[in-house]
């Protein structure tokens, strides 16, 4: 939390409208914006906020928006080779999902001011990132179920806290996802039951898909670590830890990266262990002093290139969502003139 209007003035950079405000004004509206973090009410968008709050929500927002539709690509490519129409009616469930909840934060996004065409033209251009987690490609059907299990599992850890996150229309957002979200990772964690109760080859299957997607989930899903004791080096916990001080601070985080990486291992081990999959981590172990299970060192070095977004798999990605961008033209012209014409005074008479 800033501890102070003055401190709140300083981060925010002038007045939120880029106009500078009288020093008193100023210091009121910080007041009042610092009144409701303490209060714990929801910063709404006709409230005023500093342009770091700001900032630093439409590049969250806009980062998650830009993960749910690019995340629904490694799935996608399976909806037509699904073993069983059962399989393939539950993964178009969960493709349709993951575009809605693209659609629910842009317009979140919006009410911070910006706009919803220029944040995927962003995108377009490598200005503005994704999770680097959809860069790893689905090779087996098997991906399909450790995607749902490992990488949605990790969202609901990371994301759930951000149903009561700061700013209103970003937590009523997340209300939604989360709860669609939990229901994808039981699709997962049946699917992966399924092959681990079949034959032999489906259940090597499934040990080589976790074996691709523990790592990714693990580090990619949470951001850069917040301490040295994370794996990182110094670097790169610097770098967790102020952005993570900033966001608690003002109420858009409520937990750490190190804290929600903790969270997602110590949920997932026993559901491992349930599913007689080996977790590709020989640190896993139960610590009885911490009261939590110990995991390996991430090797944040090996991450670069993909946080980089510079892999074939990611120009991929990217060119594949322009060409869906650009293919859609006309259904949003179309939209766009019905709606004109439906909003004309007596045009059609």
């Amino acid at each position: 939390m800033v501890d102070t209007a003055e401190a709140i003035v300083q981060a925010a950079g002038g007045a939120a409208d880029g106009e500078a405000a009288p020093d008193e004004e100023a210091a009121a509206l910080a007041a009042h914006f610092e009144a409701l973090l303490r209060a714990g009410e929801t910063v709404e968008p006709r409230d005023w906020m500093p342009d770091g709050y700001r900032r630093m929500l439409v590049r969250q927002i806009a980062q998650h928006a830009h993960s749910e539709i690019i995340g629904m690509q490694p799935e996608g490519g399976w909806l037509t080779r699904a073993p069983s129409l059962h399989r393939k009616s539950v993964l178009l469930a969960k493709v349709q999902d993951e575009a809605g909840h693209g659609l629910y934060l842009y317009a979140a996004a919006e009410t911070l001011g910006v706009d919803r065409a220029d944040l995927l033209d962003a995108l377009h251009r490598g200005q503005q990132r994704y999770a680097a987690t959809f860069n790893h490609p689905a090779l087996t059907w098997a991906d399909t179920g450790a995607i749902a299990w490992l990488t949605d599992g990790a969202a609901v850890i990371n994301q759930a806290p951000l149903t009561r996150t700061s700013y209103g229309p970003y937590a009523r957002a997340m209300r939604r996802v989360c709860q669609e979200e939990a229901f994808h990772v039981r699709q997962g964690y049946d699917l992966m039951k399924a092959l681990c109760e079949g034959t032999p080859a489906q259940r090597e299957m499934a040990q080589d898909a976790v074996d691709r997607w523990w790592l990714p989930a693990v580090a990619l899903m949470f951001g850069p670590p917040d301490t040295l004791a994370g794996g990182a080096d110094a670097r790169t916990a610097a770098l967790g830890a102020r952005v993570s001080a900033q966001a608690i601070a003002w109420g858009i985080k409520r937990h750490t990266n190190d804290e929600l990486r903790q969270r997602f291992v110590d949920h997932c081990v026993p559901q491992a262990r349930g599913l007689g999959l080996t977790l590709p981590d020989p640190g896993i172990r139960w610590n009885e002093e911490r009261g939590h299970y110990d995991f390996g060192p991430i090797d944040w070095e090996s991450y670069r290139g993909a946080l980089a977004d510079d892999s074939h798999t990611a120009r991929r990605r990217v060119a594949h969502r322009v060409a869906a961008h650009e293919d859609g033209a006309w259904v949003r012209e179309a939209a766009a003139a019905y709606a004109a014409r439906e909003d004309a005074p007596e045009a059609a008479l």
